[in-house]
């Protein structure tokens, strides 16, 4: 087989070289057909793509010129008789040219994105050279009908409109057709302006546009709300502090500071609360799904609804409240997802849970029992998604060995025991602090597996590589290696932590009274070990070439990565020469003086870095978590 045919992403579930090869014109004639507005968006995908490599696309007689050629170098079709499932296609191509055929509209756009991948991995080196592409056919489906990416922005990154058209555009072009924002307060919601005033909010008109965008590609964009836990962005602010479990607050792990944190689920004013929301948000998405969050209650029970749990049981209660969530959102005409942790564990309520709902089974380490839960699910006759994570949160570079463990795991068990989705999320806890070019190892890995879930055994494919071509477009080849070694550094501190890192933990959390326990075992040699390892991963950077035009902010945002983890072993080493639990302040001064300095730099850095992809809401809280270590060194 022809070695580039091995590096598409997703790979295809057949593919039979034939051994002929067609040399493609540097006028090829493109015939679609019929010339619907979908398969022409296609089209004009593609014509790009053949702009971009020195050719002249014309259209044939189904198209908008005047064929110039007798026969079609490119023929596009929609056939729903040639493969029977949804969403597929097949390729051929041999020495008449390139056939597309589509089951589906969808199965057409994936089928031209394969064939985009196959011109850019045979694009000739000068535009003098022809462009040959290897004959072979490819008969191609998706095995999750639903495969998607959730990214955080509420934990405190708000993208751009323009970081989002370029992320929704690459997705797409990996054959992601799902897309969910996850927000707790950064929604423009009219009369709750307190809210979200300084968090750079997403209006109505911008997600209206973005759903557009995600259309033309194929991608459904789901609303998404949280509406009991994770609503302390909100509870702060009066007249909604009234509304929490426990208005006087509580220590929670989301916040650096006591706060209240849930809803009370017993107070109908609530109820009155999130119908407002879903009224406002609701009307700006095309999509027909609502996830409604309802994860993470650590507080329920804890304060105003105690009598009432004592009474019919926590469990009772939060079924009692999912229940009428789920009337809110079915007399809007949508079909409510939920996040399936304060169910999962409470096997006799799974059976009572709406039948039409979709449960999101999540969870973000190597090991995690997606397949006993999964099990659980399926036989109460529940639909169901896998939600593994790109573990880059609380990480600054990402857990490379992980993710991959976490979405293997997840796509195989969701395989096994019947679920119709993959939906790989990325979060922002403790202020979003890793750029977003490191997630893509984890969106490239959903991708993969969830198209096609064979490859999602171990050593199937070649991640680096694929990272390097369809994610960062490096002609060098350095640029999918490097992000993958450095999402590994922390394994060379030989301390696992779960949800994050350890030299995450020692920076970020350097101000606790009580480090991390597992940090206990860390030493002086691990950390130098580590920092050598740093070194020498990110030695080769300056060889990349990135044919993307953010290609020097890539570039800048793994330097800024590299540093903060080499100042987190810095400030660890100097630490544990004196005692890991001892205080900041106890630390010589001369190291404190350097760290400091060396941090505020990273600090000054970071803002920078931000407003490249991101709105200025949310910089400063994010800044702050870091300024508060500062604080420390400066004393």
């Amino acid at each position: 087989m022809n070695s580039r045919l091995s590096l598409l992403l997703p790979k295809p579930q057949s593919v039979e070289p034939t051994g002929s090869h067609f040399t493609l014109p540097r006028e090829p004639e493109v015939d679609v057909s019929p010339a619907s507005p979908g398969p022409r968006a296609a089209a004009d995908r593609l014509a790009a793509a053949l702009k971009s490599c020195g050719c002249r696309p014309r259209w044939g007689a189904t198209g908008r010129e005047k064929p110039r050629q007798p026969e079609a170098s490119i023929r596009l079709r929609l056939d729903p008789n040639v493969l029977s499932r949804p969403q597929s296609y097949t390729l051929t191509i041999d020495d008449t040219g390139v056939t597309v055929v589509g089951a589906d509209e969808a199965g057409l756009f994936y089928g031209i994105c394969t064939l985009i991948q196959l011109i850019r991995l045979h694009a000739p080196r000068t535009p003098k050279e022809p462009m040959g592409l290897p004959g072979c056919h490819i008969t191609d489906w998706p095995d999750f009908p639903h495969r998607g990416v959730l990214l955080d922005v509420s934990r405190d990154k708000v993208p751009t409109m323009e970081t989002l058209f370029d992320l929704v555009d690459l997705l797409a072009s990996w054959k992601i057709n799902q897309m969910q924002l996850y927000m707790e307060h950064t929604f423009a919601y009219g009369g709750h302006e307190v809210v979200w005033q300084h968090a750079s909010p997403l209006t109505g008109d911008e997600i209206e546009a973005l759903d557009a965008v995600c259309r033309d590609r194929y991608v459904e964009l789901v609303p998404n709300q949280n509406s009991l836990g994770h609503m302390h962005r909100w509870l702060i602010h009066e007249p909604y502090r009234r509304l929490a479990e426990c208005p006087e607050g509580l220590v929670h792990p989301f916040s650096p500071s006591p706060e209240p944190y849930g809803l009370c689920p017993v107070d109908p004013g609530s109820l009155a609360l999130l119908s407002d929301l879903y009224d406002q948000l609701l009307p700006h998405f095309s999509s027909r799904q609502f996830n409604v969050g309802l994860d993470e209650t650590l507080d329920l029970g804890q304060g105003r609804s105690a009598a009432v749990c004592a009474e019919r049981g926590v469990e009772g209660v939060y079924l009692e409240f999912l229940e009428q969530i789920h009337r809110l959102v079915t007399r809007r005409g949508r079909t409510m997802q939920f996040w399936a942790d304060m169910i999962r564990d409470r096997p006799a309520l799974v059976g009572r849970l709406p039948k039409d709902a979709i449960a999101l089974e999540w969870g973000y380490e190597a090991n995690h029992p997606f397949a006993e839960h999964g099990r659980l699910f399926a036989d109460a006759g529940l639909r169901f998604y896998v939600c593994p994570g790109t573990s880059s949160w609380n990480s600054l570079a990402g857990r490379t060995a992980n993710t991959l463990a976490n979405v293997s795991n997840a796509v195989i068990a969701g395989r096994v025991t019947g679920a119709i989705g993959v939906l790989t999320t990325d979060w922002g806890d403790n202020g979003h602090l890793q750029p977003l070019p490191v997630s893509y190892l984890g969106f490239v890995a959903g991708a993969a597996f969830s198209w096609n879930s064979a490859t999602a055994d171990h050593g199937r494919l070649d991640i680096p590589a694929l990272l390097g071509l369809h994610a960062f477009a490096d002609q060098g080849g350095v640029m999918g290696r490097l992000a993958y070694n450095l999402g590994n550094a922390y394994l060379h501190t030989r301390v696992p932590l779960h949800n994050g890192s350890a030299p995450f933990h020692l920076l970020i959390f350097a101000d606790r009274d009580r480090p991390h326990q597992a940090l206990q075992r860390l030493t002086i040699e691990r950390l130098e070990e580590t920092r050598a390892y740093i070194d020498e991963v990110m030695a080769p950077l300056s060889d990349a070439l990135m044919a993307r035009p953010d290609a020097e902010t890539i570039l800048e945002e793994f330097r800024w990565v590299a540093d903060m983890l080499r100042l987190a072993c810095r400030l660890g080493t100097v630490r544990l020469r004196i005692g890991l639990g001892t205080p900041m302040s106890a630390l010589p001064a001369r190291s404190r003086n350097e760290l400091g300095e060396e941090l505020r730099t990273l600090i000054g850095r970071h803002r920078k870095l931000w407003q490249r992809r991101n709105r200025p809401g949310g910089l400063d809280d994010s800044a702050a978590r870091l300024e508060r270590i500062l604080a420390l060194l400066e004393r």
